[in-house]
């Protein structure tokens, strides 16, 4: 099912506005070209779905799973092959990494954007 732009535009500028603690957390790490200089978007729309953070230059998805990841994995799965079949690599975190380990985080994140 395909979304109209318009809507998937203004449900991402929504989830921007509505990001977990775990997703302010990380993008207060990336945000600026923090990492070596690499830009990263948050909420963006790709296709038809909207990934939690992207850096377009390296087509590098980010995301940040809480507990809900386990009921929406068959979802979470297919979006991923779609991302990955259009040349994005995505990474996935869950909350109490990027809460309790950000640099940890950030090391894996740094090891993909200079491989």
């Amino acid at each position: 099912m395909t979304q109209p732009t318009t809507t998937l535009h203004s449900k991402a500028r929504s989830l921007r506005n509505t990001m977990t603690d775990a997703e302010q957390t990380l993008w207060r790490h990336i945000r600026g070209r923090q990492l070596e200089s690499y830009k990263f978007r948050r909420q963006a729309p790709i296709g038809s779905y909207i990934v939690d953070f992207v850096c377009f230059e390296k087509r590098l998805v980010l995301e940040v799973d809480g507990g809900q990841h386990a009921e929406n994995e068959p979802y979470d799965d297919k979006r991923s092959k779609w991302l990955e079949s259009q040349g994005f690599k995505v990474l996935r975190f869950w909350n109490n990494e990027v809460l309790q380990d950000i640099e940890a985080v950030k090391e894996v994140i740094l090891q993909r954007l200079v491989s």
